[in-house]
């Protein structure tokens, strides 16, 4: 998968059953920013997490399939159907 530890990216993995802001992710796992924020990309890179943007026309938070990688506090992320298969098979 990746060169970081798997417990660390199981961790943000089950924190991101719902669309979470990236300093939620930070608290829960306990980690420092810049390394939530690497995971975060590599999972995203990996198709494992989703960056989700708010619809502004219905309040609701949709996949954004774009994401602006140095301002990671714009987005929710949320663990995708291929990211939940990951956890299950841990």
């Amino acid at each position: 998968m990746s060169t970081l530890p798997p417990v660390l990216e199981l961790k943000v993995l089950s924190s991101l059953l719902f669309a979470e802001e990236f300093g939620n992710v930070v608290e829960e796992v306990k980690e420092s920013e810049f390394l939530v924020a690497d995971v975060l990309k590599q999972l995203i890179q990996q198709k494992l997490v989703t960056p989700m943007k708010l619809n502004e026309k219905t309040g609701d938070y949709e996949p954004s399939f774009m994401y602006d990688s140095d301002n990671m506090r714009a987005y929710r992320y949320r663990v995708t159907a291929e990211g939940l298969k990951f956890i299950g098979s841990r």
